[in-house]
């Protein structure tokens, strides 16, 4: 295990141990922080379409502009 995964394993333990208010001031600070906010929305969106069939940029932008 890297230093970094491990640093990882630590906060993610710590965070499991934490009460539901707890977790939710967490990670209501978390959001708090708009770059910080920004790139959980997008690993969120990256680990739901994890096994979808990529898009090509072109594809998506062309499908778009028809459905306007």
């Amino acid at each position: 295990m890297t230093q970094p995964q491990a640093t990882a394993e630590v906060f993610w333990t710590a965070f499991q141990a934490m009460e539901p208010a707890q977790r939710e001031a967490f990670i209501g600070k978390l959001i708090m922080d708009k770059k910080l906010a920004e790139d959980l929305r997008y690993a969120a969106v990256i680990q739901k379409r994890r096994n979808k069939p990529t898009v090509l940029l072109d594809d998506y932008l062309a499908k778009r502009a028809k459905k306007k």
